[in-house]
């Protein structure tokens, strides 16, 4: 992340939900820097937001994967929004649903002028999916500043972590200032690295993500 900072340990003491938006009419007016979350459907966007805001339920875990339709807005601390995307990749979903997320997807990701960094989400258990690998192709190509959280890290054992990162990182092309951050909304793994690393996004300006 450029250089330590040192400074306290970054917290989110305030957040809630704001909107569910299909359009640029309906995003959030403030100028607030804005980061979003991307993943397969059931890979823990949700329960990610859930853990780092400290709240039980703010953003809802669903068992049916592909029931997030929308662009979830959610404030956090008066000053930043947390943005979760539709969740990609779920077969039974029709591909005409499926054409009409990704154009949602696509007009926010190239054109919201407050976004400064995605962050995207693959479960430690199953190598990317091509879903996986087009969505960080697409994002390196519009130049969109990416880190790649791993999640459900409470899913396997700690010893199987390196072959499990290696396999990612190999799988997405990642590049190597690229952080990935093991993750668990079970037992907190990872949360700080996330929190620090949403701070760093939010708050320094156009600013291109290092390890």
């Amino acid at each position: 992340m450029e250089e330590e900072r040192n400074h306290p340990p970054y917290r989110i003491t305030e957040s809630h939900f704001v909107i569910s938006a299909v359009g640029p009419d309906q995003y959030p007016e403030e100028p607030w820097p804005e980061v979003a979350m991307v993943g397969r459907s059931n890979v823990g966007k949700s329960s990610l937001i859930n853990k780092i805001c400290n709240r039980k339920n703010m953003a809802r875990t669903s068992s049916k994967p592909g029931k997030t339709q929308t662009l979830n807005f959610y404030q956090i601390n008066k000053d930043a929004h947390l943005v979760d995307l539709p969740g990609y990749g779920y077969a039974n979903v029709p591909k005409s649903l499926k054409s009409t997320w990704g154009k949602m997807m696509e007009r926010y990701l190239r054109d919201r002028q407050q976004l400064r960094g995605v962050l995207q989400l693959i479960d430690i258990r199953h190598s990317p999916t091509k879903d996986d690998v087009a969505m960080n192709e697409w994002l390196a190509h519009f130049g969109i500043a990416t880190a790649v959280i791993i999640t459900k890290a409470d899913k396997i054992s700690k010893g199987r972590y390196p072959q499990h990162v290696k396999e990612i990182r190999k799988t997405l092309n990642i590049a190597p200032h690229i952080p990935t951050i093991i993750f668990s909304a079970e037992t907190g793994e990872g949360k700080e690295e996330v929190l620090e690393l949403l701070d760093y996004l939010w708050h320094f300006e156009e600013g291109e993500i290092d390890s």
